[in-house]
Parts: C-alpha cells; sequence; structure tokens
C-alpha cells in the first residue's frame, strides 16, 4: 500500500471542520470574531456543540497517538536500550521522542491512509453521513490494536466490565481495546528490552569480576564497561538491528 504523510489526515481534519470550498477561499490571514449570545435555532446550538467537541479531541491528540499507535513499544524499548548502555541522557530525550515518533508515523501510515480514504475524503466529498466516516476513521486502528493485543488482556477488561463474551470483533468496545492493547504493548516493549540488557549485563559481569580480581575496587566497573558496551554496540550495528526488529515486529 502506498504510504502517505501523516499530514494528510491532519489537513482533512481541518477540511472536515470549515469545508473544503471554504477553507480555498478563506484569505491567508482570516479575522475571528467571537459572539456571546442566545440562540434562536437548534442547529446554532449543535454547531457549537460539534466545534467544542473537535476542540477537545485535538487537545487529546497526543494522549490519542500514545494509546492508539506503536508509539508506547518503540519509545520502551529505546529507553531500556539507553539503560542498558548506561549512557545516561544519550541519546537525549528530545532524539527518543522524535525517532519514536517517526518510526510511529512510518509505522502507522498505512492504517492512517486507510483512515483518510476510507472515511474523510468520502465524507468531504459529501458520499457518506458523519457517523458513517466517523466508523470508518476508527476501523483501521481497531484492526492494528486487534493485531497488537493478546486475547487474555482484552478478555481481562471484558471480564472487569462485566460485559457479555463478544462473539465477534465488532462486539468488543473501543474503549475495551485500548487499555488491552497498552498492557500488550508495555509486555511486548519489556520482553525486548530483557533481551536487549542480557548481553550487555555480560559485560558489566565481565569487568566487574576483572576489577575485583586487579584490586581495583575503587574504580567504578560502568566507566570501564561503558566504552566496551558502546564498542559492541557499534559493532554489530544496534540501530539498524534494533530499529528492523521493531518495525518486524508489529507485522
Amino acid at each position: 500500500m502506498k504510504r502517505r504523510n501523516i499530514f494528510i489526515m491532519a489537513g482533512g481534519l481541518i477540511l472536515l471542520l470549515l469545508g473544503a470550498q471554504e477553507a480555498l477561499a478563506a484569505p491567508l490571514i482570516p479575522s475571528v470574531n467571537v459572539d456571546i449570545g442566545s440562540s434562536g435555532k437548534p442547529q446554532d446550538v449543535a454547531v457549537t456543540l460539534q466545534v467544542m467537541a473537535l476542540l477537545t479531541i485535538l487537545s487529546l491528540a497526543p494522549g490519542i497517538l500514545i494509546m492508539t499507535t506503536s508509539f508506547v513499544r518503540i519509545v520502551v524499548v529505546i529507553g531500556f536500550l539507553r539503560n542498558a548502555l548506561s549512557t545516561q541522557n544519550v541519546p537525549p530525550n528530545q532524539v527518543v521522542i522524535a525517532l519514536s515518533l517517526f518510526l510511529t508515523f512510518y509505522i502507522m501510515s498505512p492504517y492512517w491512509s486507510q483512515a483518510n480514504e476510507n472515511g474523510i475524503q468520502p465524507y468531504m466529498a459529501g458520499q457518506i453521513t458523519q457517523e458513517q466516516a466517523l466508523k470508518n476513521v476508527v476501523e483501521p486502528i481497531r484492526e492494528f490494536m486487534f493485531k497488537q493485543t493478546r486475547e487474555s488482556d482484552l478478555a481481562l477488561f471484558v471480564n472487569l466490565a462485566d460485559d457479555e463474551r463478544p462473539e465477534t470483533q465488532e462486539d468488543v468496545s473501543t474503549f475495551t481495546l485500548i487499555p488491552a492493547f497498552v498492557i500488550s504493548e508495555l509486555k511486548t516493549a519489556f520482553q525486548i528490552g530483557f533481551m536487549i540488557y542480557v548481553p550487555f549485563i555480560v559485560i558489566d559481569m565481565i569487568v566487574a569480576s576483572t576489577l575485583m580480581s586487579m584490586g581495583m575496587m575503587m574504580l567504578p566497573p560502568v566507566m570501564i564497561s561503558l566504552p566496551f558496551k558502546i564498542l559492541l554496540f557499534v559493532m554489530v550495528d544496534g540501530w539498524h538491528l534494533l530499529i528492523k526488529s521493531l518495525i518486524v515486529s508489529f507485522k
């Protein structure tokens, strides 16, 4: 599937709010007027509620991005790698977050493209209703989450909600699916983190044992093991292997 830039969806949401024709005809620097008064038509109240709902969704966009995409697994695994290397703040948090975001865009682009093609674009063209557009946008995201969610985690939240046993995926509520997806992602990230830690712990043990046998108990083992960890990581092309493994794990 052809990958598209995530900004297509952002532009689609803006056009969805303002209308395609009005957005194209708007001036470069439009004026904004805010009036507070009574409304005599129910339609005005409905539009106001829609604008408030959209602003609320936009304010929660970072949380939605974290909870429904591959971002959780990626950022946790990179954090484990940084701790295993004992490099403290290298790479810095800004780099970790930026790399995690771009990898998230790369992994999620097929699903977001499908949501754009089946939900946003037909709605902008007036071919489907708002309810159908929302359903078509959420459907590919739910498909991604179902692929990564363990049945045991999903069953946990279904039982806690006292819901009936779902027969199909359509019977599972999105509000039940999201927390099950998050804890599944955390478990997978911790499993990958354990595998990352093993070779570096071996280096720490060897260095600590060597220093103890030489009587250098006052010399911090981390100071000696750090260059060897970095050397090992560079020699095996660690970033290539790690990023490849992360992307493949979502297939």
